[in-house]
């Protein structure tokens, strides 16, 4: 569709029915991104009716990841992180490797190659962070210890995601390519040490540079100057990083906002650039949705059960094993089992990626979505069920003594902040 009004005209499409949907998934108690979702399923090629350009809907996708990128970096604490560590770096790490696994398997069994069927299964590991944050805002348990062990599992889980997204294209080989082990050990070694010296970079000269910038831009009294000073931050770091050191655009943004996040002006900025993130995350979502082929649910309904079932209920018992083994409370396992019985935005751009490079079928793409689909849709009976076995927590406990018995088992120097 390539017409001068075809930018225009993807734009209405695309936030005009995310609206109507959004609003159509929430008025039937869902999350809004199944409404985002669906909205690029009905202006996408696979349905009947006007089809938005799908040429430029993965370009405004691409700025999607990035801005959702530093907004996961304007989020990030380390501090809070060290607080729940004992629990949530061993159990995420748990976690994916048993999905990992499991989707290893199923995909083995559905005729996949090995790396095909693993990338399938790291997918369908990553739990959404904008589905489980709403779930526990529902719930009144963001600032609880629930929350936070919740919320530490899924930072870890987002870290893991960006190391995959740049190690997954030097893993990937081309068709005609050929490298010896050494080679393949010598190009991730490069790479690393290229975004080692861009974090360093960042974390060193940034952290002098960027306060002192935001401060004398919040100067200028301009509302509209420190919104734009903020997102001339984010896409400029992310450009540096691709284009200077060789990583991807994601992670220059998710350092940007990391380093944002430790200034005087974090807050603001957030807040400031919480508006077109927003608005350009919908577009992410309905882009993604474009991509996807509805007909697969009627086409292969087994092999969407299969990874949905490893979805909600592989993932959720691996992570009450998990908790039960750190000998938490019933009510902070089942709710960390519920919010983890999803999977979004990271596993889309897990799986566009690896379908760019050839290692997934466009075929296997479909299933993660499906999956993604019909998981953040049953998302809410999820809880509903672990609540009827006792995830929901008694008012004032909160998961109070979870973080204490995790801290038990951290021997001789008890940590008062997690008593």
């Amino acid at each position: 569709m390539p017409h001068a009004d075809s930018l225009i005209l993807t734009l209405v499409a695309g936030f005009v029915l995310a609206f109507v949907f959004g609003m159509l998934a929430n008025r039937l108690k869902l999350s809004p991104l199944v409404g985002y979702l669906v909205a690029g399923v009905v202006v996408g090629p696979f349905t009947p009716g006007y089809t938005a350009d799908t040429e430029l809907a993965p370009q405004l996708a691409e700025v999607g990841v990035i801005l959702l990128m530093f907004g996961v970096g304007l989020h990030f604490s380390p501090a809070d992180l060290m607080k729940v560590r004992k629990v949530a770096i061993p159990g995420a790490l748990v976690q994916i490797s048993v999905a990992t696994v499991l989707g290893w398997g199923l995909g083995r069994l559905l005729g996949m190659g090995d790396l095909e069927a693993a990338l399938m299964g790291f997918a369908l590991s990553v739990a959404s962070t904008v589905v489980l944050l709403r779930a526990l805002e529902e719930r009144k348990q963001v600032k609880g210890e629930i929350g936070r062990i919740a919320v530490g599992w899924l930072i870890v889980e987002d870290l893991v995601i960006v190391i995959a997204l740049v190690l997954l294209p030097l893993i990937v080989i081309q068709p005609g390519e050929s490298l010896t082990a050494g080679e393949l050990a010598g190009s991730i070694g490069l790479t690393l040490v290229k975004v080692a010296a861009f974090v360093g970079l960042m974390l060193v000269v940034g952290g002098r540079v960027l306060p002192w910038l935001l401060v004398r831009i919040a100067h200028t009294r301009s509302r509209e100057l420190f919104t734009l000073g903020v997102l001339a931050i984010a896409l400029g770091i992310a450009w540096i990083a691709y284009a200077v050191f060789g990583a991807s655009f994601a992670l220059g943004a998710f350092v940007a906002g990391l380093v944002l996040n430790g200034t005087p002006l974090g807050h603001n900025a957030a807040e400031r650039s919480l508006p077109l993130r927003d608005a350009f995350a919908v577009l992410f979502f309905v882009s993604v949705g474009m991509l996807f082929d509805p007909t697969i649910l009627i086409r292969d309904p087994l092999a969407v059960l299969g990874v949905l079932g490893i979805v909600i209920i592989g993932k959720s018992l691996a992570a009450l094993a998990i908790t039960f083994a750190f000998r938490l409370t019933r009510e902070t396992s089942l709710t960390v089992a519920a919010s983890l019985a999803q999977i979004g935005e990271f596993s889309f751009i897990l799986a566009a990626l690896g379908v760019s490079l050839g290692a997934m079928r466009q075929e296997t793409h479909d299933l993660i979505l499906a999956a993604a689909l019909l998981s953040i849709a049953l998302n809410p009976f999820v809880f509903a069920l672990c609540d009827r076995f006792g995830g929901r927590p008694k008012a004032g406990t909160d998961g109070a003594r979870a973080l204490a018995v995790a801290a038990e088992a951290d021997a001789k120097r008890p940590n008062p902040a997690t008593a």
